[in-house]
């Protein structure tokens, strides 16, 4: 699979689907979502960014490397002591693509902190509904052993991934289906940087800051039973493209010292921007916003401000909710930027996990 990554970060265990398909607008994807066809069996249409969006990125990047920045190093760390037994022999296993550059920092870190580490990092898909990639798994483990394997991605929203990884791992013995994020709102995994629903700035764009991929794809007139999953390279993008700016920003923050304890989020305690924060299980929040907003499928519930953002740039939108602390805050701006943009409005919840949710349009509703 081509990519803006070099193979020293990343192997992608993806295949080359490039001018294979067609991309679809957003309303035209929407409306084949909700009429029952797989996400997995399109791709969106990404278009360029304007300018002022990009200087909204380059803002959070700004603003927010630090806190990424530390949550790497916590997770890191936690990853370490997990494999204290075969510390030398660590295989980073990203879901792609929003896994794979929080796999490639993860990488970085581990080796410039812990010289005698031997990280390898592949990076392959895993689909709602349709599962783990079992090609790309069987080429990890017939060159790893299956304990040396850590899953990665970045953050969790309602836990719908680490379902699906929890389900399909368990037909492959000795493999850990624990699942390491940088942020973890959804309260349900203590391989974490944070519990907190931080700004991770690689969740404001799509392939500019994921090595130029698309998301990935699985449709058996073009994927067949020897193939990886699917995913696209986006040539017209190199000039826009921000994947290693992103990759060297947060590197720059690393914390060396961290240990597991680093950033604590328990229940009461006090987060990263001064506000309390109660977390209940991000599920339950869900279903209390569905009975709110008298939403019947709670997948029209994106949680969390890396799905938020998701949902402005990759699905049609109803509205974005943000939590009733942050009304007057600046944390969100990219956020704010993107529904004004698009034309959708904001309302304020009490929301304990989460900073943001997008609920996304019912399209039999219009």
């Amino acid at each position: 699979m081509r990519s803006s990554y070099t193979e020293d970060d990343v192997i992608l265990l993806l295949k080359d689907i490039t001018g294979l398909i067609i991309p679809k607008k957003t309303d035209e994807r929407e409306k084949l979502i909700q009429s029952g066809i797989h996400y997995s069996e399109m791709l969106p249409l990404e278009d360029k960014l304007g300018e002022q969006y990009i200087q909204t990125y380059k803002l959070a990047l700004k603003n927010y490397a630090k806190s990424t920045a530390n949550a790497v190093s916590v997770v890191s760390e936690k990853i370490y002591e997990k494999n204290k037994k075969n510390k030398k022999n660590i295989v980073l296993v990203s879901l792609a693509r929003a896994g794979t550059p929080i796999g490639i920092l993860i990488k970085r870190y581990l080796e410039k902190k812990y010289r005698s580490c031997y990280i390898k990092h592949y990076s392959i898909s895993i689909i709602r509904g349709r599962g783990i990639d079992k090609n790309a798994m069987s080429y990890i483990l017939d060159r790893h052993s299956a304990s040396d394997i850590q899953f990665v991605d970045g953050w969790t929203g309602k836990g719908a991934i680490l379902k699906e990884l929890e389900k399909n791992i368990a037909k492959y013995p000795n493999i850990s289906p624990k699942l390491a994020v940088i942020s973890d709102p959804a309260n349900i995994t203590d391989m974490c940087g944070t519990h907190e629903d931080i700004l991770i700035p690689s969740s404001c764009l799509n392939s500019t800051v994921s090595g130029l991929i698309s998301r990935t794809f699985l449709r058996d007139d073009i994927i067949k039973n020897y193939d990886f999953h699917g995913a696209m390279y986006y040539e017209e993008f190199e000039n826009e493209d921000v994947s290693y700016e992103f990759i060297e920003e947060i590197e720059k923050n690393f914390d060396f010292n961290a240990k597991n304890n680093v950033i604590e989020n328990n229940k009461n305690k006090e987060n990263i921007d001064g506000i309390i924060n109660e977390n209940i299980n991000g599920v339950l929040e869900v279903e209390e916003l569905a009975k709110f907003y008298s939403i019947k499928d709670i997948n029209f519930i994106k949680p969390g401000i890396g799905e938020t953002t998701r949902v402005l740039l990759r699905r049609t939108p109803w509205k974005i909710i943000i939590n009733k602390q942050y009304e007057n805050s600046g944390f969100l701006i990219h956020l704010f930027n993107l529904a004004m943009e698009k034309k959708v409005p904001i309302e304020y919840y009490p929301l304990k996990n989460y900073k943001a949710c997008g609920i996304i349009k019912n399209i039999s509703d219009i």
